[in-house]
């Protein structure tokens, strides 16, 4: 899989690039993420009001706290060899960043991805060729199975897809 070009990049942008472009790295996430866990509720709602069931939870998206390399004492911080920075200030600061902001973030949009590929699966399962990263979200039977004349107009590789039809996986083996 090719890498993102970012680290080698880094060093040679401008500090005025640089000073612009930290506080981007919340201003979306700020504007986001209401809205997101709003989607979340909404999502989460609608599937249990469909019949849904064993649903994952958002903490099943989290890491656990104790898996975290850095703890306080030892948490790597920015030097610049500047005194008068509070270094214990500094070291909350990436804390928080560290072991609450990103983890809790990325395990959200984590979570809502997750979410959606259970409904994309109930209502839509039909194939294209991204499908098979929906496996996360696999379901026992989607919308179109559970009616005989809906489920014969199925193509065959629709109809016995493990990821919408576990009745699929048992006839694998």
């Amino acid at each position: 899989m090719p890498r993102v070009i970012i680290g080698s990049n880094h060093l040679q942008q401008p500090t005025w690039k640089l000073f612009i472009g930290v506080p981007l790295i919340y201003l979306p996430l700020i504007t986001t993420v209401p809205f997101v866990v709003l989607g979340v509720l909404l999502i989460r709602i609608h599937l249990v009001y469909v019949g849904g069931m064993k649903i994952k939870s958002y903490w099943d998206f989290v890491p656990k706290w104790v898996s975290h390399r850095y703890r306080y004492n030892d948490q790597i911080i920015y030097t610049t060899g500047a005194k008068w920075y509070n270094m214990r200030a500094l070291r909350f600061y990436w804390i928080f960043n560290c072991k609450l902001y990103c983890p809790l973030t990325v395990a959200l949009f984590r979570y809502s991805a997750y979410l959606v590929k259970i409904v994309e699966n109930w209502w839509c399962p039909f194939a294209h060729d991204k499908k098979q990263e929906y496996s996360e979200g696999a379901i026992d039977k989607s919308y179109w199975h559970l009616n005989d004349d809906e489920r014969q107009r199925l193509h065959p590789d629709d109809l016995n897809n493990p990821i919408w039809n576990e009745e699929a996986e048992s006839n694998k083996d």
